[in-house]
């Protein structure tokens, strides 16, 4: 096995991992992929990513190894923990969306929350010099106050799924207090770009266009995203890795943080600007040349109207702000 330091990245086979996974390839490092290739949308896209790191990896001879399991299966975890010792690891696998969490609770609960400890767990066990992990802007639920910045309150989250991110929040924070791991939480706003989730606005709504079937628009339209585009993601996740959190008793300092006692930072990961909703079906109307048909509905429980994030804590840390 190589000497290489190795990273570990779970849900490799998503939108955010795959690319994750390329980039550090590309930087040389020994990557170990997790995926359990679930259903959630179709797989052939997961499949197809995955393909696509392998055919590469063999084109480049890159240090790359795919493992398929469930984060749920705690003697698993701990078997690939073992062999390969992982110096950072990027949790980036959940149980994906914001709607679907009303259909299937348990799911959400198993994977985002159960799966999440046993991760930490091994962490634990064999010490890591960074944990990342994939939060979501979801957690700022139906506080009001725009931009959303990291200060702010994160108590009321308006669906299951943005439940289970603040849980991992806080349940990260506790382990990085009582044993000392240094924990990035991530809070990502709507994120798209090539090899994007099937199941999200960009694609639902391409799609639709193109078939000339209605999309649906909910709260008549008067919602509001902070796209964030992939690269813009990727190259954050890649200037923190080797930026685990210091413990820092000198408030006075320049990363003036509100855990400066605990090695934990939490930060938003969004593009910092608002696109209206209707206006977002505009600019795909003028690039695909069709119009679309709208249906427009009343605001979906569990959702929330607007998202808007602050970046100022995130630019200082890495130096970088988005370019797309």
């Amino acid at each position: 096995m190589s000497n290489k330091r190795k990273i570990l990245v779970t849900g490799s086979a998503g939108f955010i991992g795959y690319h994750t996974c390329l980039r550090l390839l590309k930087e040389e490092e020994f990557v170990i992929g997790l995926d359990n290739i679930n259903n959630y949308y179709d797989i052939k896209i997961k499949k197809a990513r995955l393909n696509d790191l392998e055919v590469l990896s063999k084109k480049n001879n890159f240090n790359w190894k795919f493992i398929k399991g469930n984060l749920e299966d705690q003697v698993f975890l701990k078997k690939l923990f073992s062999e390969y010792n992982p110096e950072i690891v990027i949790h980036l696998a959940a149980q994906a969306g914001v709607r679907h969490s009303k259909k299937e609770p348990i799911k959400y609960l198993n994977s985002n929350i159960i799966g999440f400890v046993n991760v930490l767990e091994c962490c634990k066990e064999f010490p890591v010099k960074n944990f990342i992990y994939a939060s979501s802007s979801s957690v700022y639920g139906v506080n009001q106050k725009l931009p959303f910045i990291e200060s702010e309150s994160a108590s009321y989250p308006a669906s299951l799924y943005a439940a289970t991110k603040r849980s991992n929040e806080l349940i990260a924070h506790s382990y990085s207090h009582i044993y000392k791991i240094p924990c990035i939480g991530l809070r990502f706003f709507t994120v798209y770009g090539p090899w994007g989730r099937p199941d999200m606005a960009p694609m639902i709504f391409t799609k639709a266009i193109f078939s000339g079937k209605p999309i649906e628009i909910f709260n008549n339209g008067e919602m509001s995203r902070d796209f964030t585009y992939i690269d813009d993601v990727i190259e954050i996740l890649n200037r923190i890795k080797d930026k685990p959190p210091q413990i820092n008793k000198n408030t006075g300092e320049k990363y003036n943080y509100e855990n400066v006692l605990n090695p934990y930072l939490i930060f938003n990961i969004g593009c910092s600007q608002r696109i209206k909703l209707l206006r977002f079906v505009e600019i795909l109307e003028e690039e695909i040349g069709i119009k679309a048909k709208k249906i427009l509905l009343p605001m979906f429980s569990g959702d929330v109207k607007d998202t808007y994030s602050n970046n100022r804590k995130i630019s200082q840390y890495t130096n970088y702000v988005p370019q797309i």
